[in-house]
């Protein structure tokens, strides 16, 4: 892997842009089918997430190739001639082992590992830059799997209990709560830790998120309209590694990330025991050479070849947005307030050096905030501004692909919800108010609901 050749490129740095205004209780049906503007890909098969844009230069899109190379190989532990690096302590030995065709991750089946399945832990407190406070030994993440000679950090199990409830025509639906346990650590946890499971979230379309500008963002998290109903959120903000200062977060399943950069360089470090120059120490502190200081394990040249293959993925079109049911649905989605958060259109900025993402109108149906989600998602553990209880909205386009890309319906931060009906039924908080009124909604409009978020 350190053959491949490639250029590095500065930071890109999004500016300008349009503020959105939050759509109307009864909008109009949206019939544009380009998701992602100039970034929207055709192709509804399971390679729908892992298509580069269509609008790269040849430049741009050789960078493109060779780090989806580097995001598709496979780490060993050093020393080795070819992906040098892994481990000591791992959850993965590749960025597309934990990113199936760039989609969404699952909890695991029975008898299966927690392969495209994380846990964050902390302690109760903060880091020198605010972020959560790392646990002695361990870090801010559990590795489940370890070279030859060590052990993982712990072993991770998940069973699941039954909640009922009824729609209000009277059709039962059951939710099923998880349960998750550690046992086996390779030293003792400390009392008082706080642990968040997360599954892989998807990698499309993250440039273009990147290039909404930090304005744009501000405004919803006040936008009048939000603020009367309760539900408006707020911008995490977040260490920047990659520029030493305190920046808007975007990225991650708590908006605890700032730049794609950073997101990068801190999944090859917690996830596969790479380093780097933003992360140069092992995620181990074992009495053993491997976790001594030394050079990174990936060049900056590598590392930003991989942040450009994940910048410049395109988004899937939509499909069906002539359909009657589709439309209506659409329009039940904003009449019972889930466009709140799941903003669907967004402007991007001028993003230097990258064309490709700039002055695009995109519908990611995202506000990128935090919002409160009730005690039911609730993980406990705050994350730089993130409380216990507070999640980023999560994008939802592609949503409808899922099946498709990644063989399963699993959503939510930790894929408890079997379905986007569960999804929509566990929303609590500043959600509560949508899902309520989602289940008083008929079954043909819940329906119709349904097929819109597949539209998408």
């Amino acid at each position: 892997m350190r053959r491949i050749a490639v250029t590095a490129l500065a930071l890109l740095a999004a500016c300008g842009g349009d503020v959105p205004s939050r759509p109307p209780s009864s909008p109009p049906p949206t019939t544009d089918a380009r998701s992602g503007g100039g970034m929207t890909v055709d192709d509804a098969t399971s390679k729908a997430f892992s298509r580069p844009g269509p609008n790269l230069s040849a430049e741009r899109l050789a960078l493109h190739t060779a780090g989806d190379a580097v995001f598709e190989a496979t780490f060993v532990p050093a020393p080795a001639e070819v992906n040098p690096g892994l481990g000591p302590r791992f959850d993965n030995v590749s960025c597309a082992g934990c990113h199936t065709g760039d989609g969404r991750g699952r909890p695991p089946a029975a008898g299966e590992a927690f392969n495209s399945m994380l846990f964050r832990v902390s302690l109760p407190g903060s880091d020198a830059h605010g972020g959560p406070m790392p646990v002695p030994g361990f870090g801010t993440q559990l590795a489940l799997r370890a070279s030859v000679g060590l052990t993982p950090m712990a072993v991770v199990t998940v069973t699941y209990t039954d909640s009922s409830g009824t729609f209000a025509d009277g059709e039962p639906y059951t939710l099923r709560v998880p349960h998750y346990a550690i046992t086996d650590p390779y030293r003792e946890l400390p009392a008082g830790v706080l642990v968040s499971p997360r599954v892989a979230p998807p990698n499309f379309g993250l440039g273009l998120l990147e290039a909404v500008p930090d304005a744009t963002i501000t405004a919803l998290a006040s936008d009048p309209d939000a603020v009367d109903a309760g539900v408006a959120g707020h911008p995490n903000y977040v260490w920047d590694a990659a520029g030493q200062h305190v920046a808007l977060g975007r990225f991650g399943l708590k908006a605890n990330t700032a730049t794609l950069l950073d997101q990068t360089a801190a999944a090859f470090n917690a996830d596969m025991g790479i380093t780097t120059s933003l992360f140069p120490t092992e995620p181990c502190d074992d009495d053993i050479p491997a976790c001594a200081d030394h050079a990174p394990d990936l060049s900056d040249d590598l590392l930003h070849a991989v942040t450009e293959y994940v910048r410049t993925l395109g988004v899937p079109a939509r499909r069906k947005v002539d359909d009657a049911t589709v439309q209506h649905g659409e329009q039940l989605f904003a009449g019972i307030g889930c466009a709140r958060c799941h903003v669907p259109t967004l402007q991007t900025g001028v993003v230097a050096g990258a064309p490709e993402v700039s002055n695009q109108r995109i519908h990611p149906y995202t506000d990128l905030l935090l919002h409160d989600m009730g005690p039911g998602l609730a993980d406990g553990r705050p994350d730089y501004l993130a409380t216990g209880r507070e999640w980023r909205t999560p994008p939802l386009w592609g949503i409808g692909l899922t099946a498709i890309v990644n063989g399963h319906t699993n959503f939510l931060h930790d894929g408890r919800a079997r379905n986007l009906t569960e999804a929509i039924l566990w929303h609590g908080g500043q959600g509560a108010a949508a899902a309520d009124a989602f289940r008083r909604l008929s079954k043909s409009d819940r329906q119709a609901l349904i097929a819109f978020l597949n539209s998408l």
